[in-house]
């Protein structure tokens, strides 16, 4: 057995000891004998699987990709420091300031996990969607079944020939359609200033000027601004309609924009998303059987 307490494999495993389960909104479940985190659900919270956890741990898997990398610093509540660590022992040049990051710093996760009842999702700068609880996949559809690099709002809401999926299955329809678009592209605007040399950015907007002609109409329009509330009804299979508000806040230092779908107290649309809620929780129960 290896001795190294300072690769990358023994590094992962000295962050998961220090995890509880009810740090990253797990039940604790059966008693432990160990504190932390176990490594299936690690791999559950990093979207990998639990072998291959296994295999970076053991020193078997050196060299994750970026886009594991991403993941395994989120689900481990890394800082930016200790993400730009493990960047580096995975072999990997960590993002720089000129980059779009996809890191959810520590504090932001702990806020919105604790909106568990409440849809909410996470984006990065260019709307690619980074994270969501269970009552955002009982809402919109569960987004681990489309391709990380196609899970973005913008690709989904201006589709071209290339765009093979969508962030949501279910309709959804903005209450001012127009005024949506032109907030988002110019959102996008602003964030192709801050990251000019970023090449996912510059691969989504030469696809999407290039292959969608309304979103080609809106960036000619030079519009700059950040999008931040919409009204939106969610075509949902088992309640139906259901009008809801949508809030964006933003994360200034990260560039994070957070989601979230509300109802006004004691409407009816409070008691679909309730039942929406419910329905989810019966149906993630029912696929671990």
């Amino acid at each position: 057995m290896s001795t190294d307490t300072t690769g990358l494999g023994a590094t992962i495993r000295s962050w998961r000891d220090r995890l509880t389960p009810a740090a990253v909104g797990l039940p604790a479940g059966r008693v432990r004998r160990a504190a932390g985190l176990r490594r299936e659900e690690l791999a559950e919270l990093a979207g990998v699987s639990v072998d291959y956890v296994v295999r970076l741990e053991q020193g078997r898997a050196t060299t994750p990709s970026a886009q594991v990398a991403a993941s395994l610093a989120r689900a481990l509540r890394l800082s930016r420091d200790e993400r730009d660590h493990l960047y580096r022992l995975a072999g990997l040049q960590p993002p720089s300031d000129g980059m779009i990051s996809d890191h959810i710093p520590p504090g932001v996760q702990r806020v919105v996990q604790r909106l568990g009842a409440t849809p909410v999702a996470v984006f990065a700068a260019d709307w690619r969607l980074l994270w969501w609880n269970r009552s955002w996949a009982a809402l919109i559809g569960d987004p681990s079944t489309v391709a990380p690099d196609q899970r973005n709002l913008v690709r989904s809401r201006f589709p071209t020939a290339a765009t093979k999926a969508h962030i949501s299955d279910r309709p959804i329809i903005s209450e001012n359609a127009e005024a949506t678009d032109r907030a988002i592209v110019a959102d996008l605007r602003r964030a192709s200033a801050r990251y000019p040399a970023d090449p996912r950015l510059a691969d989504l907007l030469c696809d999407t000027v290039n292959g969608n002609p309304h979103f080609a109409r809106l960036w000619r329009a030079g519009g700059v601004g950040t999008h931040r509330e919409d009204r939106k009804t969610i075509h949902h299979p088992v309640v139906g309609p259901i009008t809801i508000d949508c809030d964006v806040l933003t994360d200034t230092d990260a560039d994070l924009k957070i989601v979230i779908y509300t109802a006004a107290p004691g409407s009816e649309e409070e008691g679909k998303l309730d039942l929406v809620r419910v329905a989810g929780i019966v149906e993630a129960a029912a696929e671990t059987f």
